[in-house]
């Protein structure tokens, strides 16, 4: 008789009804909320309080540069020695003093001088955003007196520059752009790291629901009338099934959280994502802007959606399946949570060596050799795969890489229903490889 559909229907319910599941499938999305709502409020704080800086100019040729923004006031100051503006900013308590010493071009030369004497004073270190970008506008600003210097127009130097941007096209007309490549590079990572996260945290919680069933001697009674294949599969495709629930609890539970932080208490998330908030600033008031967001938009839809959906969902699936089984087996094969650490490593390793591969290779040539073949070898082929066919692999490589995978997971969920058979009635003695494989021969 087939069991299966009930031991999945028993390990589900099991699972989702848990008193620890149930806190932590609704405790979590309010602690991560919280947390961001509280980064985000601290940079709100951050971004609005407008930073007072005075400039002391003694050359009276920079100070054309400081103009006002929304995060910095600049307070130019003459005629005034150092020691009454260090003073006066004291008094003041402003963010800090800009001090520019006095510099003329030598005589024979028609440069300015190479090391201009600029310092910084304040009452606490300042801001490694603030003080790149004084320096960034004293240096342009040199520069343009230099090349005034020599007889440069700057007005026709700039109407020289040019800006270009290769259009690319395959021999089939299929026309991409570099904002192509990285969407299909996001896209890929995300997928890629979300099956990692998913076998690690899920992977997980399989291997310690058999040890917990394997301690309270529970499966003793289960297994007279149950084959250990079915169970093994029951507890794997049920504990999928309430990972999948949390996580689309949490997805959703999340959103709401984060629109009701925003409107409730007036929390704009995205100031978590713009620390620099003068170029953003900046970079808004670019005319190339909207271009570039029409440009993303576009490239998103430019990609086989269709392709990519499906391939995420049997790759995802079929890579999560081979781990899974493997988690099992280790939670048969051991009596307590600590003796799993000596076969962890192999499980592990496979898949931080295909987030490497997949990150590194991937990124520098999605159809060269080494990511090619990682795509294919079925340990690392699940977030392999799923970062280069964004970038266009052809279907039967895919058929191919899928194929193998599925067959890896037929014979490593055989192999593992060997170890669960044998390692599940086993107590009260830490099992060895060589253990490990007499059973399977068994």
């Amino acid at each position: 008789m087939n069991h299966l559909p009930l031991i999945i229907k028993r390990e589900y319910f099991t699972k989702v009804r848990n008193k620890a599941f149930i806190i932590m499938t609704f405790l979590s999305p309010l602690i991560m909320i919280a947390l961001f709502s509280v980064v985000a409020y601290l940079s709100q704080l951050n971004n609005n309080k407008q930073k007072s800086i005075t400039v002391l100019d003694n050359s009276t040729e920079i100070k054309t540069v400081f103009k006002d923004t929304e995060t910095i006031k600049y307070t130019l100051l003459e005629n005034v020695t150092l020691e009454n503006t260090k003073t006066i900013v004291e008094e003041q308590e402003s963010y800090g003093l800009l001090y520019i010493t006095d510099f003329k071009p030598n005589s024979t030369s028609t440069n300015l001088k190479k090391n201009v004497d600029v310092e910084f004073y304040s009452t606490e270190t300042p801001s490694l955003e603030i003080i790149t970008g004084l320096e960034s506008k004293i240096e342009e600003r040199l520069k343009e007196m230099n090349l005034k210097n020599k007889g440069v127009d700057i007005a026709t130097l700039k109407d020289a520059e040019t800006n270009i941007t290769i259009s690319q096209e395959n021999f089939s007309g299929e026309k991409t752009s570099k904002v192509d490549s990285l969407v299909k590079l996001i896209f890929g990572g995300a997928a890629g790291y979300l099956l990692f996260m998913f076998i690690i945290i899920y992977g997980n919680m399989i291997m310690r629901s058999v040890i917990e069933e394997k301690t309270s001697r529970i499966i003793e009674v289960i297994i007279s009338s149950v084959k250990p294949l079915q169970l093994m599969l029951g507890k794997i495709i049920g504990t999928t099934l309430a990972g999948i629930t949390q996580f689309g609890v949490w997805i959703v539970l999340g959103s709401v959280l984060m629109v009701t932080a925003s409107v409730v208490f007036d929390i704009d998330f995205t100031q978590i994502n713009t620390p620099q908030q003068e170029l953003m600033a900046q970079a808004t008031q670019n005319q190339d802007v909207n271009a570039e967001a029409k440009l993303f938009i576009s490239a998103f839809f430019n990609m086989p959606l269709a392709n990519l959906i499906i391939a995420f969902i049997l790759f995802f699936v079929s890579g999560y399946l081979l781990y899974s089984s493997l988690y099992a087996a280790i939670g048969a094969a051991v009596d307590n949570e600590t003796d799993t650490q000596q076969f962890m490593l192999p499980i592990i390793m496979p898949l931080i060596l295909a987030v490497y591969v997949g990150g590194s290779t991937v990124v520098g040539d999605p159809h060269g050799t080494v990511a090619t073949i990682f795509s294919f070898v079925p340990f690392t082929s699940p977030v392999v795969m799923l970062m280069r066919i964004p970038f266009g692999v052809p279907i039967w490589q895919q058929i191919l890489s899928l194929l193998i995978l599925i067959g890896t997971f037929i014979f490593t969920i055989w192999l593992a229903s060997k170890i669960y058979r044998v390692g599940i009635l086993m107590y009260g003695k830490k099992p060895t490889y060589k253990e490990l494989l007499k059973w399977i021969k068994y």
